[in-house]
């Protein structure tokens, strides 16, 4: 075929219906169509597909695409077959089909039909498909989100990075490699790995200027991304969790709250995933809560937001998931959720490891701290991740985001970072995070009674300054690389040769960290909001002061501290809800069944007077509803504590943590059900230590975990303290 007398604008509008290309697409596919290899990095939403599917259309012979997920795959044949009136233009070739799917599949590739065949890696390498594939036309090799091979291809993928024999057994033919998310070091490795030395390279800007980036601490977390959702009414969005299990949850949570949201990860079986996909694409259902198994190459241009409910592993996974909302250049706001206990999550998970996948994984971690707490445009910062200038000021899309917006205070943190790097030298580099800080601050725990760090000169040294300010930076001292995270002994910090320079008064730059921003639990606003309904998640501050004499009052008449009637968060709920019924007072936070019952009485007959005197009008927007106890596990625990079950059997049992266990616990004794652990206490507690907690309790006005932790930190561990509040809140208050 003479491909220089192809009018590439005709084909276009042929196939495709649009009268001009975007940015490269031309280029990228006349050099394919000239038979020479080619790398795209194009960002997501700037028509990466078309530079394949065009030319696949156009010349003899079918393309093979390499894909990495059978969703992915299943995605795209739909979309291209839309374009054909012609039946099997393409098709898929993997483990989803059976016999007779397979050899039709072979038969339309050998009539000439199939233009483009999508397969997996580990499908290219059975003997059967490579014969056959052998003795057809094929006319190019495209792989498509082609970082994989330098991301997956070291882990669970190996097929991945043996692409390039596997393409040469089959035809020698160009080979396209196209991805929307790598580094200058992952776009060398790609190249490489494929034998690409001399492929054409087609760069386009990273920078997706209608998207807006905010981050958030991740407080009253699952409330806020409903109000969120509420105020977005249907617009399409996903919301990324790192687990399985987080999904089925949040789905569920959403679900009960009235919002259309369906779940999709890799445990579900293919039949569910399909359909979950396919009503998100046609728009039965509005918000998909997934892992990243969902949305690679997902063409949906009208994605208004993406919620990460956990902070992703790498920057490449959180800029190639942002990119899925607005790409048909509309809006799109990029929502995600930072607590740094997230992040220490995945070092400890990282630590089970091989060192050199640890040390690539910390160091991905530590580029993901540095961009949630970075003061700097997110837009910059990622960016430059990417190997790519941008003006913050004048760049397109400069103010689109929340630290651009709103940029956060600085302070100039240099005194404290050289305190903090002189103490981890005269330490000997022996401590992790955790104990630097009580050091500084002056509080006892084993590890310093061990060490007789109460006798170092830095014991007590930081007391003027919160725990978290000290966290803040030895965070920042780690990101900028004064501080490094010794891989053999996870966690440990060491000192680096940039700390010298600080250490020894020769640095010159100030060392600034943002100020802690205060959030209040009920008063969050999002800035990518601007329809945030202000009557909406305010605290009424009159209501929540008489709320608080009640809770006092009940407290008297039942003999208990006020605490154990209502939390805190409660009371503040009610301010926002307005509950006039027991029935409408168990859908406020941490009030269940038994406790509404058994204390509400009072709250909700003194709201209804205030709603009325006040005029106040009631929105059930802001009413949060919670699963049922399906998610939580509630029944099983109640049933087996009633069996005196050892406690760590029953978190093995649900594949729980000891931590996740207790929040199980604290949340069913919380909404007012009793839970005897008394067995277990009896067991595994010094008698007299329990009966002091108890006696301490009963006189003290909160159940604050840093007061008790002050009192009993020196006996008791977190955990062990926490199990005590338990076995109070469930005696005394259910």
């Amino acid at each position: 075929m003479d491909t220089k007398s192809i009018d590439l604008k005709k084909e276009l509008k042929k196939y495709f219906g649009f009268s001009k290309f975007k940015g490269n697409q031309e280029s990228v596919i006349k050099s394919l169509m000239d038979g020479q290899d080619v790398f795209v990095l194009m960002p997501t939403g700037g028509g990466k597909s078309l530079c394949y599917q065009l030319p696949a259309l156009i010349l003899e012979g079918t393309a093979i695409v390499v894909s990495p997920l059978i969703a992915l795959m299943k995605n795209q044949v739909d979309a291209v077959n839309g374009l054909s009136n012609v039946e099997g233009i393409a098709h898929v070739l993997n483990s989803s089909l059976n016999k007779g799917q397979t050899k039709m599949v072979m038969d339309d590739i050998t009539n000439g039909i199939t233009k483009l065949l999508y397969v997996a890696p580990e499908s290219l390498v059975k003997e059967e498909y490579m014969e056959f594939l052998r003795n057809v036309k094929i006319s190019f090799v495209a792989i498509d989100e082609a970082h994989c091979i330098s991301e997956w291809g070291h882990d669970f993928r190996p097929e991945y990075r043996n692409l390039k024999s596997i393409i040469d057994k089959i035809a020698d033919v160009p080979v396209a490699a196209l991805t929307a998310t790598a580094t200058p070091k992952v776009q060398d490795d790609i190249q490489k790995t494929l034998g690409m030395n001399n492929a054409v390279v087609f760069k386009e800007s990273f920078n997706r200027a209608n998207l807006f980036y905010e981050i958030r601490p991740k407080i009253n977390i699952d409330k806020e991304i409903v109000k969120f959702i509420n105020n977005h009414k249907g617009k399409s969005g996903i919301v990324y969790c790192l687990s399985r299990r987080k999904v089925e949850e949040f789905s569920q949570i959403l679900q009960v709250n009235g919002i259309d949201a369906l779940p999709y990860h890799a445990g579900l079986d293919q039949k569910t995933r399909v359909a979950n996909q396919d009503k998100f694409l046609m728009e039965d259902c509005d918000i998909i809560v997934a892992t990243i198994a969902f949305g690679m190459g997902i063409d949906k241009p009208d994605v208004r937001f993406v919620i990460h409910y956990d902070f992703p592993k790498s920057l490449e996974s959180y800029y190639q998931e942002t990119g899925r909302a607005g790409r048909d250049g509309g809006e799109g706001i990029c929502l995600a959720f930072y607590d740094p206990k997230d992040i220490e999550k995945l070092e400890k998970f990282l630590a089970q490891k091989a060192v050199s996948e640890r040390e690539i994984g910390l160091q991905l971690l530590n580029e993901v701290v540095g961009y949630a707490e970075t003061s700097m445009s997110r837009r910059q910062y990622i960016l430059n991740y990417f190997g790519e200038e941008f003006d913050p000021v004048k760049g397109e899309g400069a103010k689109m985001c929340d630290n651009s917006l709103n940029p956060p205070t600085l302070l100039d943190a240099t005194k404290d970072l050289k305190v903090v790097l002189n103490m981890v030298m005269k330490l000997d580099e022996k401590f992790k995070t955790k104990d630097l800080i009580n050091v500084l601050v002056g509080k006892e725990s084993a590890v310093t009674k061990a060490y007789k760090l109460e006798t170092s000169e830095f014991f007590n040294i930081g007391k003027a300054e919160s725990e978290n300010y000290w966290k803040s930076i030895i965070r920042q001292a780690t990101v900028q690389g004064f501080l490094t995270k010794d891989i053999e002994t996870y966690g440990v910090l060491k000192i680096s040769e940039k700390a010298e320079i600080v250490i020894s008064g020769k640095f010159k730059e100030s060392f600034l960290i943002a100020q802690d921003k205060e959030y209040d639990l009920e008063q969050l606003k999002f800035a990518s909001d601007n329809a945030q309904n202000s009557a909406s998640g305010v605290l009424d501050e009159v209501l929540f002061a008489h709320l608080k004499k009640i809770q006092k009052k009940v407290g008297e008449k039942h003999g208990v501290p006020p605490y154990t009637v209502f939390m805190e968060p409660s009371l503040e709920d009610m301010t926002i809800q307005y509950p006039i019924t027991i029935e409408e007072l168990t859908n406020v936070y941490g009030v269940g069944e038994n406790k509404a019952k058994k204390f509400g009485k009072d709250f909700v007959d003194f709201i209804k007077k205030y709603v009325e005197e006040n005029n106040i009008e009631r929105s059930q927007n802001s009413v949060m509803r919670t699963v049922a106890n399906k998610s939580n596990h509630k029944v099983f625990i109640i049933q087996n504590t009633d069996k005196k079950i050892d406690l760590q059997d029953i978190a093995k049992a649900k594949n729980l943590t000891m931590d996740e266990l207790l929040k199980e616990m604290e949340s069913i004794v919380y909404q007012g059900t009793k839970l005897n652990i008394n067995y277990y206490i009896d067991e595994n507690f010094d008698e007299d230590l329990v009966e002091e907690f108890m006696d301490f309790m009963k006189d003290s006005e909160t159940d604050s975990m840093k007061l008790l932790l002050d009192e009993f930190g020196q006996d008791l561990s977190d955990v062990e303290v926490r199990m005590l509040r338990v076995k109070f809140i469930s005696d005394v208050a259910n």
